[in-house]
């Protein structure tokens, strides 16, 4: 058994791929909300309806996840990037506590590049109001609403996530699933709260942002969401019915996990 300076130590690049994963993942947010929404930007007057634009937003972040999943760093990391998902994987005793301590601080630190990288590449348009560093930030509905709205998107994709990654049938498509979720809540929920699920993606945007419009929503919902999606799973069908943490497990790159994946 490793000891956890040990694994630190052989684990690293994984860390580096899930920071290099969630930076990808904003540098795509900043560029697509800057070509699609920055009023000055050719495609925002092609495009006057607000809601087929989000749906294009939805559908670009949405491939984006399903790249990064798929791509072999996302294979080899697990594609987490999200600390609500890695502290999900880590009660359900899938990931080490070193792991999980390692992989939230990529995540938070990987964002915060990621767009900081966006911001210098798009320059003053990331600023403007219509798109403000891609912040999450409560819609008119109030905080209330939008943490009742986070909480149940995290809970329905960490649900669906272990339910499809956990049969060596469709653990394949996780990513598919993933993907296809992401697009559809940027689509119907996102007037709601912004549309994170994510701790790290939501700080990535408030920092340089300076904005930190009910953050707590964003800090606690998709935990509570995820969490709550694990002890269901576990209820119903029973803590070694949780394989692997990763979500695409059919791949030649190693595991680092507590994993029982066998085919």
């Amino acid at each position: 058994m490793l000891a956890p300076s040990e694994v630190v130590r052989a684990h690293w690049p994984e860390y580096l791929m899930e920071a290099a994963g969630l930076g990808l993942f904003m540098i795509s947010a900043a560029v697509v909300t800057s070509l699609l929404e920055y009023p000055h930007s050719p495609l925002y007057d092609l495009l006057p309806d607000p809601v087929i634009r989000r749906v294009l937003i939805g559908i670009a972040m949405g491939l984006t996840a399903i790249g990064i999943i798929y791509s072999p760093w996302g294979k080899q990391s697990g594609a987490h990037l999200n600390p609500a998902v890695t502290v999900t994987f880590f009660r359900l005793g899938k990931v080490r506590g070193p792991d999980a301590l390692f992989y939230v601080l990529a995540q938070f630190v990987g964002g915060l590049i990621g767009l900081r990288l966006a911001a210098l590449a798009i320059g003053m348009a990331i600023e403007h109001p219509a798109v403000n560093y891609v912040v999450t930030v409560p819609g008119v509905n109030g905080a209330g609403i939008a943490f009742v709205a986070e909480a149940g998107i995290s809970f329905l994709l960490m649900l669906i996530v272990l339910i499809v990654s956990n049969q060596t049938q469709l653990n394949a498509w996780t990513g598919l699933f993933a993907g296809a979720l992401v697009a559809t809540y940027i689509a119907v929920e996102a007037p709601l709260s912004g549309m994170s699920m994510n701790p790290a993606r939501s700080f990535a945007s408030a920092l340089p942002a300076h904005l930190w419009t009910d953050f707590w929503v964003y800090l606690t919902a998709p935990l509570l969401g995820m969490l709550l999606a694990a002890e269901c799973y576990v209820r119903f069908l029973g803590a070694h019915r949780v394989l692997c943490a990763k979500l695409h497990h059919h791949n030649n790159t190693r595991c680092i996990f507590r994993c029982n994946f066998t085919a």
